[in-house]
């Protein structure tokens, strides 16, 4: 077997001796598009033994093993004159209707580019990928595992506002919605595939026949507006045995919040939405007058609410901002406590989402059908010697064995506390509601860090509409 872990740093070290691959997102994107072309062909091999009649959407003289295999055939300028004027413009425009497995391709390509320019450096790379066989079980999931380093490093590149999940928050908010095969398992904003790659995960054990896994193909659904996410999670999905499309490029909050009817409604909702972001201009326009803000999180909990079947359960994540914030954000509470019984907050500690962000998170537990009686807040503690999470020390799925041996037969403990609707209402929705077993050391008052809140915020779109009106002066 393969080192895969040496494949991936020797991957790592020949594409940055190539110019035209220009920092993290770059190469991790190049990477990952050849990894996939590696996996869709082993893929291939084996959807010939399990799919009747098999057609391969890819011309032959493009697949794989015809042009990559062979470590002695093309390589430096006619490779990568066979790369940019054959493979790319093919693939880009590859016709749809031969089948699901095209569409994964198209939609793979559609916005991928072919960074290296150095032909001899993109054959020692091909060389390296050629010698993982992602047919065979114990590669495939060791590379699992790389995999998800890959997906850490993506963060390196800065994408504003988004976060990769630590896997123990992804893998406890799964076993907490326990989804059911049949159910339909929705994310929105689905990033790199965390949470649908855990939830096939979680179901696979429920899948006993061949009808069972098309139930399961059917089932698990997502949504990424951005390329370079929506490539990577694809890639996961393959990976996890997926070969149909279950995630598309798109942004659910350009569509009008009206148009998303019972048709559209989901079993299950589990995501971390981008929290901090700000939405084009106009894209507020497409909710309702009570929910109009620029600021995505709460955009997102506002469609939540909306695309959850009765009966729904939902999972989230999300920033503290959210539960004190006032206006726009007290009307989508008010929303949410009405149409839905939000039954538990976990309060996680600082550094969970450490090195991206150090903004306090969340996880809100809601079903739909049922107002909210009461809330039960559960403060997720560090474990024993730490004062924070980082990178070689993550928050993991262990540590929430306490939550879930909690979970089914509450109590009020240290960690534990529940609070009325009544008390929410008098509070006019703000959930920032501290562990009362904690004695406040130091802390200032509510009301002070909530004018501290509104000050920074006005300070925010003040400096906003500075720019907006040097900017229409300069463009008049």
């Amino acid at each position: 077997m393969t080192n895969i872990t040496t494949n991936i740093k020797a991957i790592r070290d020949i594409m940055r001796k190539d110019t035209g691959v220009d920092g993290d997102a770059q190469r991790i994107s190049q990477m990952v598009w050849m990894l996939f072309m590696k996996i869709f062909s082993d893929k291939e091999e084996e959807w010939d033994l399990t799919i009747d009649n098999y057609q391969s959407p890819i011309p032959d003289h493009l697949k794989w093993k015809n042009w990559a295999s062979d470590d002695e055939g093309l390589t430096g300028d006619k490779l990568m004159e066979f790369v940019d004027n054959e493979l790319f413009p093919t693939l880009k425009d590859l016709d749809i209707t031969l089948g699901p497995q095209a569409k994964i391709i198209r939609s793979v390509f559609d916005d991928t580019y072919n960074y290296m320019k150095n032909g001899t450096l993109f054959r020692q790379v091909i060389n390296v990928i050629d010698e993982i066989n992602f047919n065979n079980t114990e590669e495939r999931h060791l590379f699992n595992d790389i995999y998800e380093t890959i997906l850490k490093e993506l963060q390196s590149a800065g994408s504003a506002g988004e976060y990769y999940t630590p896997r123990g928050v992804t893998q406890f908010m799964v076993d907490i919605i326990n989804p059911k095969l049949g159910e339909t398992v929705y994310d929105m904003a689905a990033g790199t595939g965390g949470f649908l790659t855990c939830s096939i995960e979680h179901l696979r054990d429920q899948v006993k026949t061949s009808k069972d896994r098309e139930i399961l193909q059917r089932s698990i659904r997502g949504i990424e507006k951005k390329p370079l996410p929506h490539l990577l999670c694809t890639t996961n999905l393959m990976l996890h045995g997926f070969d149909l499309p279950a995630v598309h490029r798109d942004n659910l909050l350009s569509k009008p919040y009206s148009d998303w009817g019972k048709k559209d409604r989901v079993d299950i909702v589990l995501m971390n939405p981008p929290f901090g972001g700000i939405e084009e201009d106009g894209t507020e326009t497409n909710f309702p007058a009570k929910f109009r803000t620029k600021e995505t999180a709460d955009l997102f909990l506002a469609l939540i609410i909306r695309m959850l079947k009765d009966g729904g359960r939902c999972a989230v994540v999300l920033p503290d901002g959210t539960l004190f914030g006032e206006g726009v954000k007290t009307r989508i509470k008010e929303e949410l406590m009405e149409k839905c019984n939000l039954h538990t907050i976990v309060r996680l500690p600082n550094g969970v989402f450490n090195p991206y962000t150090g903004i306090k998170t969340n996880l809100l537990f809601f079903d739909k059908g049922k107002p909210t009686k009461e809330v039960w807040y559960y403060e997720h503690p560090y474990p024993e010697g730490y004062k924070s999470y980082n990178k070689s020390k993550p928050i993991t799925v262990k540590e929430f064995d306490a939550e879930k041996a909690w979970w089914n037969n509450r109590e009020e403990n240290e960690y534990a506390w529940k609070v009325s609707i009544d008390e929410i209402k008098k509070k006019d929705y703000n959930l920032d509601i501290k562990n009362p077993h904690v004695e406040a050391d130091n802390l200032e008052a509510p009301d002070v860090i909530l004018e501290k809140y509104r000050n920074t915020k006005d300070r925010i779109s003040s400096i906003q509409d500075e720019i907006v009106k040097v900017l229409t002066e300069a463009l008049s």
